[in-house]
C-alpha cells in the first residue's frame, strides 16, 4: 500500500511507503542519546544557500545505517518519512560502503513543516553526521533549438573539400572541420574546431564497448541517427517488472530518475537538450543520414554507447537526490564518462569547501556520488570514471559547481570565430574550451554558428537542429575522451583516471594567441550592437581549445609539433630527437599521400639542422617518419665504422597560427 503525500508548491508528488512509516510500530524502542536532538551542529549544515526556498529536499546522512526503530522514532514533528536515497547494485556494496551512500536519506516533510526547523532538529541528533538542502539544479543552455534547413551551396562547397563519412549534414558541423565557410560567419576562423577529421581518417571513430552516460534531459533512443548507438540494458525486459534485480523497472536504454520509469523526451516542456547531447557524441557515423558524431563509429556498429540518465523531465527534476541517483547508476551499469550539461545557477559556490560545506569535512550527497563514479572500474584503460561538465552560461568569471571541482573537468565554450563564446563562463575552475556555437555572429541572419545535432521530431523542428552554450561544447569534449578511451584499449594501454585526464588537459591548441592579438569581439543580441573586450578572457580558457588528434598523439606516444597554415617553415625536432638532434645526420623523411592531403602539402619535406622543412596548406594534422643516424655521419656495418640507424614517428598539427607552449595557457 502507498501513501501519495504532496509537498507544498511542488509540481511533482512524492510516493512514500507506508512500510516506511510504520516499520517501527512493533520494534522496540530507539536509543534516545541517538534521537533526542540538542544544540544544532552548524557544522553538520550543507548547501545552506538553500534555505528558505520551497519544495527542496532535505538529505541526511548517518553515521551508520539506521534501524527501523530509529527511523520510526525521527518521523515526528512535522517528518512524515525518511527513505533511502540509494538503491543498493549487488557486488557494490563494499563500494557503497566506502563513499558512504549507503547512509544517505531523504526526509519527507508535512505541508506546514518548518523546513529551517527540521534542517536544526536533524544536525542536533548524534547519529547524523549531515544534514543538506536540496536544490535544483539547471541546464547550461537555454533550452531553445532552431529548425536546421540544409544550405545546398554551402553544402557542396564543404563537401568538395572532402568528408570522411556519408553522412549529408556533415559539411554543416564546423565544429568537426572548419574550412573558414563565410556563411558560417563572416568572422569565421580556419581550424576552429576539435580537430577530429584525421583521426577518423586513420586512427578510431570510437568503440562500442565504451559507453557514455548522458546525464540530462532524455534521449531519444529511436532517433533514426542514434538508435544504433543506444546503450541497452542486456538483462532487462520491457515488461513492468525489475527484470535484472537492480531496483529499476524497464530501465532498457537508461532511466528516467523523474518520473521513475522509461526515459521520455517529447513532453510540453521538453526541449530535446538530451539527445542533442548525445548527437554530439555519439550520432550514427557514415549511415548516409543526418549529422555526425565525434565518436559515433564508423557506420559498422562501432560507435561508443549513449546511456541516457534523465534528470530533467517536463520543466521538472534536477533535483539533488535525482541527479545523484543517475550518477550512482551509470557507474553501477557500465558508464566510464559521464557527460553533464547542468550545474548550479552562476556563483552560487566559489570554493570546493563551500560545495562540499560543513567542518569537519561533511561532503554533499551529490559529491559523494560523483566520486563514487569517479571510483568505478568500468573498462579495460581505466581504473575509474571521467565526468566532465559544462562551465556554465552567466558569463561568469569562474565556473559553476559540481564542474568546478578540482578533479572534474568543466568545458567553457567557442564559435566558429575562435573566440570565447559571449554566454560562457570563464577563470578558475574552468579547464578546458570546446566548440559551443555563438548565435549572435554576423550576418546575424542565420543559425549556422551555432551547432548542429540531433534533436526530437516530436517537438517540432524535426529530427535535426541548432542549439548553443557550454552545454553544447560539454559533449563535445566528452566524445573525444571517448575516442581516446576507444585508441587506448585497441593499443592495450592502460591508466588511472587521473592519468587520462591530465592526457585530455594538455592535449589541447592554443587559443591565447588570438585572444592576445584581437582588442573586441563583436556581436549582435536584441538589436544591439555589442564590443566585449577579449583582454577579460585572457589566460582564462583552461589549457586550450580541446584537439582530438593531440589526445591520440600522447596515448600513442607520438611527439606532436605544431605548424601554421599557409606558410613555409621549419620545424624543430628537438622534441622528437633531444636537444642533440641539430647535430645527426638525417637520411630520409616518409610520409604518406593521404597524409600529405591531409595538411595540403605543396613540395616535398626535408630535413636540415636538427628541422622538419614543410608548407602546409590546410588545417589538419599529420604523420612523418623520420630516419637519422646517430653516433655518426654513416650507418656503420660490416667493413665500415660508423653510427646506428633510428628511425622516429613524428605528427605535425597545422594551425592557423603556432604558439610556442603547446596550447597551455
Amino acid at each position: 500500500m502507498l501513501i501519495l503525500i504532496h509537498m507544498k508548491n511542488c509540481k511533482y508528488l512524492t510516493l512514500i511507503s507506508i512500510a516506511v512509516l510504520s516499520a517501527a510500530s512493533c520494534s522496540e524502542k530507539a536509543d534516545e542519546a541517538l534521537i533526542q536532538p540538542s544544540v544544532p551542529d552548524v557544522g553538520k549544515i550543507v548547501n545552506t544557500r538553500a534555505a528558505g526556498e520551497q519544495c527542496r529536499e532535505i538529505l541526511i546522512k548517518f553515521n551508520q545505517i539506521p534501524d527501523a526503530e530509529t527511523i520510526d522514532a525521527l518521523c515526528h514533528d512535522g517528518v512524515l518519512g525518511i527513505e533511502k536515497v540509494f538503491t543498493s547494485m549487488p557486488g557494490k556494496e563494499d563500494l557503497e560502503k566506502q563513499f558512504g551512500l549507503d547512509r544517505w536519506y531523504s526526509v519527507m516533510m508535512a505541508d506546514d513543516a518548518d523546513q529551517q526547523a527540521v534542517v536544526e532538529k536533524f544536525a542536533g541528533i548524534a547519529s547524523v553526521s549531515v544534514v543538506e538542502y536540496g536544490v535544483t539544479y539547471k541546464k547550461a543552455s537555454d533550452g531553445i533549438s532552431y529548425p536546421y534547413v540544409p544550405d545546398d551551396a554551402a553544402l557542396t562547397r564543404a563537401a568538395a573539400s572532402g568528408n570522411i563519412f556519408n553522412d549529408p549534414s556533415l559539411p554543416a558541423q564546423w565544429h568537426y572541420i572548419n574550412n573558414g565557410d563565410v556563411s558560417v560567419a563572416t568572422s569565421v576562423y580556419k581550424g576552429a574546431d576539435i580537430n577530429v577529421a584525421d583521426v577518423w581518417r586513420s586512427i578510431t571513430t570510437g568503440d562500442n564497448s565504451i559507453i557514455v552516460a548522458v546525464v540530462d534531459e532524455g534521449v531519444k533512443y529511436t532517433h533514426p541517427d542514434l538508435a544504433g548507438n543506444i546503450w541497452t540494458n542486456p538483462k532487462e525486459t520491457e515488461n513492468g517488472k525489475d527484470s535484472d534485480g537492480n531496483g529499476y523497472i524497464d530501465d532498457i536504454h537508461g532511466y528516467n530518475f523523474v518520473s521513475k520509469g522509461p526515459v521520455t523526451w517529447s513532453k510540453t516542456n521538453d526541449s530535446g537538450h538530451g539527445t542533442h547531447c548525445a548527437g554530439t557524441i555519439s550520432a550514427v557515423n557514415n549511415n548516409g543520414l543526418g549529422v555526425s558524431g565525434v565518436a559515433g563509429g564508423s557506420g559498422k556498429g562501432d560507435g561508443v554507447k549513449i546511456m541516457s540518465c534523465q534528470i530533467f523531465d517536463n520543466n521538472m527534476g534536477g533535483s539533488s537526490s535525482i541527479v545523484a541517483k543517475a550518477i550512482k547508476y551509470a557507474a553501477d551499469m557500465g558508464a566510464s564518462i559521464i557527460s553533464c550539461s547542468f550545474g548550479y545557477a552562476g556563483g552560487t559556490f566559489k570554493s570546493d569547501l563551500a560545495y562540499k560545506e560543513g567542518n569537519g569535512g561533511n561532503n554533499s550527497l551529490e559529491y559523494d556520488a560523483i566520486h563514487y563514479f569517479e571510483a568505478t572500474k568500468n573498462n579495460d584503460v581505466l581504473d575509474g570514471g571521467i565526468a566532465i561538465f559544462a562551465s556554465g552560461n552567466d558569463g561568469d568569471p569562474y565556473a559553476t559547481y559540481p564542474g568546478a571541482l578540482n578533479d572534474v573537468i568543466s568545458v567553457s565554450a567557442f564559435g566558429p570565430d575562435y573566440l570565447p563564446a559571449y554566454y560562457t563562463n570563464y577563470g578558475p575552475g574552468c579547464n578546458i574550451t570546446a566548440p559551443g556555437g555563438e548565435a549572435y555572429l554576423a550576418p546575424w541572419t542565420s543559425y549556422k554558428p551555432m551547432v548542429l545535432s540531433t534533436l526530437p521530431s516530436e517537438l517540432g523542428n524535426g529530427d535535426y537542429g541548432y542549439m548553443q552554450g557550454t552545454s553544447m561544447a560539454c559533449p563535445h569534449v566528452s566524445g573525444v575522451v571517448a575516442l581516446g578511451l576507444a585508441y587506448s584499449k585497441k593499443l592495450g594501454k592502460h591508466y588511472s583516471a587521473k592519468e587520462f585526464k591530465e592526457m585530455v588537459l594538455s592535449s589541447a591548441n592554443d587559443f591565447e594567441t588570438k585572444l592576445a592579438s584581437a582588442g573586441k569581439k563583436n556581436y549582435a543580441s536584441a538589436g544591439e550592437s555589442h564590443r566585449v573586450p577579449l583582454a577579460n578572457y585572457r589566460k582564462k580558457m583552461g589549457t586550450g581549445s580541446i584537439d582530438a588528434w593531440r589526445l591520440m598523439m600522447k596515448i600513442e606516444g607520438t611527439p606532436c609539433l605544431t605548424a601554421e597554415t599557409g606558410k613555409e617553415q621549419w620545424v624543430d625536432l628537438s622534441e622528437a630527437f633531444g636537444t642533440a638532434s641539430i647535430n645527426l645526420t638525417y637520411l630520409k623523411v616518409e610520409c604518406s599521400k593521404a597524409d600529405a592531403e591531409a595538411i595540403g602539402m605543396t613540395a616535398e619535406p626535408y630535413i636540415k639542422y636538427g628541422r622538419l622543412f614543410i608548407h602546409p596548406t590546410k588545417c589538419g594534422a599529420a604523420k612523418f617518419k623520420i630516419t637519422a643516424v646517430g653516433g655518426g655521419e654513416a650507418v656503420g656495418g660490416d667493413d665500415a665504422i660508423g653510427g646506428m640507424e633510428m628511425s622516429q614517428t613524428v605528427s605535425v598539427v597545422v594551425r592557423p597560427f603556432k604558439s610556442e607552449n603547446g596550447g597551455w595557457l
